[in-house]
């Protein structure tokens, strides 16, 4: 057995991005790495490379490489089939990272509520689904270990990202509870916060229907999300993340939360220092633009 809980970890949303790094970082360590995506492109090795697998649950024997499912997170029977695909080939997986998610930007007012609901649907209820369907078994292993990696922006007031940060933060209230329910058989949970980090996030970022050049917010929330694009981009490696995220695998008793980056740490001290108030006004004038 590799790790403290296992050889097997699965990774949502594996396909590029955090995920991807993720997934290869662990499997370079020696973990059997199993990586979900809505469209997957079968079986990957450590490197950028990728090739076809055929078969879309990528269960085959070969070793060192990320075995890609496919999985959407929105869809209660995708998560089942590929956590069943799972332990029926492996008979147990260790360690998941709940990581798959997207962004949707527009003001509170310019949101739909279908639009809310997809935010929320995918951040939020989706780690909730792949939670509620591998804890069976985590519960019968008597061991596991599960990873949310939420966001620094769960925890200020970031103009036009009001649904990231609202299902972000469901997602950091609900890991909370999780850990102390979980705890009596013996079962981890840990939070991963990083900051902006240059992923492919910023190109796939949505926008809300109504927050085109009609709306009220047009000229503000413009500016605003030119500040996020510049500071992801000039984020760091999501390598970064990933090397803390092994980290956390490897303790028998990981930390409830880990804060990705020292700027990053810094700034969520200095939260609990302020007034909410003067929070929310320094927030403000920093995605003015």
């Amino acid at each position: 057995m590799v790790g403290k809980y296992g050889n097997v970890v699965l990774v949502t949303g594996a396909s590029s991005g955090i995920g991807k790094s993720i997934a290869q970082h662990l499997l370079q360590k020696g973990y059997k790495v199993y990586g979900t995506s809505r469209k997957p492109t079968g079986i990957w090795e450590d490197e950028d490379r990728a090739e076809a697998g055929g078969n879309n649950t990528g269960l085959g024997e070969t070793a060192g490489r990320v075995h890609m499912l496919q999985m959407d997170v929105r869809s209660e029977q995708s998560v089942r089939s590929a956590i069943e695909a799972i332990i029926e080939t492996e008979g147990e997986i260790g360690v998941v990272i709940n990581n798959a998610g997207m962004g949707i930007a527009g003001s509170v007012e310019d949101t739909s509520c279908e639009e809310a609901f997809l935010q929320l649907d995918t951040n939020f209820l989706g780690v909730h689904r792949v939670i509620r369907q591998v804890l069976p078994y985590m519960r019968k292993q008597g061991r596991g270990l599960i990873v949310n990696m939420s966001s620094v922006g769960a925890l200020f007031p970031i103009p036009y990202q009001s649904m990231y940060v609202a299902a972000k933060a469901a997602l950091e209230g609900m890991s909370g509870s999780l850990r102390n329910e979980l705890r009596p058989f013996g079962i981890k949970v840990a939070l991963v916060e990083p900051g902006d980090t240059k992923t492919g996030f910023t190109g796939n970022r949505i926008f809300a229907k109504a927050s085109g050049e009609g709306s009220a917010y047009s000229e503000y929330s413009k500016k605003s999300i030119a500040v996020m694009e510049r500071d992801e981009q000039n984020g760091p490696d999501p390598s970064v993340v990933a090397k803390v995220v092994c980290k956390i695998i490897e303790k028998r008793n990981p930390p409830a939360c880990v804060v990705v980056g020292m700027q990053y740490k810094l700034l969520v001290f200095l939260k609990r220092l302020v007034p909410r108030a003067l929070e929310s006004f320094i927030v403000g004038l920093m995605y003015r633009g």
